[in-house]
């Protein structure tokens, strides 16, 4: 009797596993790559245009014509306020647990204030009612969580901004400046979208299983949490922290080398040449840089990555300009992810509606390693 050999892609390394039209990774072993958002390259979007915009697009295909984008902002704005049941378990719940678990029990509790649908009830209506609702209320829920933590008092959202300048001025107080608006904006589109990555697909496979749509973000959000995935943004500023200065750079990445350490903010699954996100971010930091007067933050920035890239070929990702920019924004870096998550919900819902749409349950297979067949003693 022949026995059947499996070819294991362990983590589905190189496995094409359906198709989509949300977004394209060009990743070739030379030359640039490219991010494209429904045919966009992530680039373009992020220099002209903004994120409710980018929303728009990720949702619906197409970018809003003027019409459009004013109906989906004044529909944005009116629902920024959390729901009372929301607050109160979020107000429950340990000041200083980690921002991630707050996000996510916060997810589920507005999911919870939404109707119990049958799968045959489902429709794409719903779903973005519920994803538009989690958009406009997920930078209360971050804001509150920033001020609770530093005992300040808690804003309201302010209706009269945009969604990231009204974010920011909960989150900080007072009127923040546009530099700074539009490098948190920038960001915030360079992180909406990114194809079959870790938490998409948790979101695709729960959405499979015709669970509900907050079922799927909340499964995303636990996915993002871990340090190989969201959380590498975070793990950045410990980077920077032990490095210290610029002239230590290249001792420490060789010590970091030599003891076989992973560098966050180094490296991509899927980028072999450099991630294609980087210098839009990059210019972004350079602008709060200069606004900050972090010369020093600067050349730390370019030590460690000359050093990387001279001594593992290894280019930075979106994670490494983006952690010092949150930085220097004035967010506590256990806001980082929770920051990943306000725009990760955008490519999420897009790709949740997708599975919906051209639904199989994915279930993939795995090679038995453990004992042949075997009796209990005594039987």
């Amino acid at each position: 009797m022949s026995t059947i050999v499996h070819e294991v892609k362990r983590g589905l390394a190189g496995v094409v596993v359906d198709t989509t039209a949300v977004s394209s990774v060009t990743a070739p072993a030379t030359g640039p790559s490219e991010l494209l958002y429904r045919g966009y390259p992530v680039q373009d979007l992020a220099a002209r245009c903004s994120l409710e915009e980018v929303a728009y697009l990720l949702w619906y295909g197409e970018l809003p014509d003027a019409r459009q984008l004013a109906a989906f902002e004044r529909a944005e704005r009116a629902q920024r306020e959390l729901p009372d049941a929301v607050v109160a378990v979020l107000d429950a719940l340990p000041v200083q647990a980690h921002p991630m678990d707050l996000v996510r029990t916060a997810v589920s509790a507005i999911g919870a204030t939404w109707p119990t649908l049958a799968p045959e009830e489902r429709t794409r209506e719903d779903d973005l009612a519920r994803a538009l609702q989690l958009f406009a209320q997920l930078p209360a829920v971050v804001a509150r969580i920033q001020r609770r933590r530093r005992g300040l008092e808690l804003l309201p959202l302010r209706t009269d901004l945009g969604w990231c300048a009204a974010f920011l001025a909960a989150t900080f107080g007072g009127e923040v400046a546009p530099e700074v608006v539009r490098a948190f904006e920038v960001s915030m589109i360079l992180y909406a979208e990114h194809s079959f990555n870790a938490s998409t697909f948790t979101a695709r496979v729960v959405t499979s299983t015709l669970a509900d749509y907050h079922s799927a973000i909340t499964a995303a959000v636990g996915a993002l949490k871990g340090p190989l995935h969201g959380g590498a943004n975070e793990a950045v500023m410990g980077v920077l922290a032990e490095v210290g200065t610029a002239d230590r750079a290249a001792g420490w990445v060789a010590r970091a080398r030599a003891e076989k350490r992973t560098v966050m903010g180094f490296g991509h699954r899927v980028y072999k040449t450099g991630d294609s996100r980087v210098p839009t971010m990059k210019a972004a930091l350079d602008v709060l840089v200069e606004r900050e007067g972090r010369y020093d933050l600067a050349e730390l920035y370019d030590a460690i990555e000359s050093a990387m890239t001279e001594a593992t070929g290894l280019h930075p990702n979106l994670d490494y300009p983006s952690g010092p920019a949150y930085a220097l924004m004035g967010f506590d870096t256990e806001l980082f992810t929770p920051l990943f998550v306000m725009a990760r919900v955008l490519g999420w819902t897009a790709h949740v509606r997708e599975q919906v749409e051209a639904n199989a349950l994915i279930r993939p297979l795995s090679e038995y390693t453990g004992p042949g067949r075997r009796t209990i003693a005594g039987n």
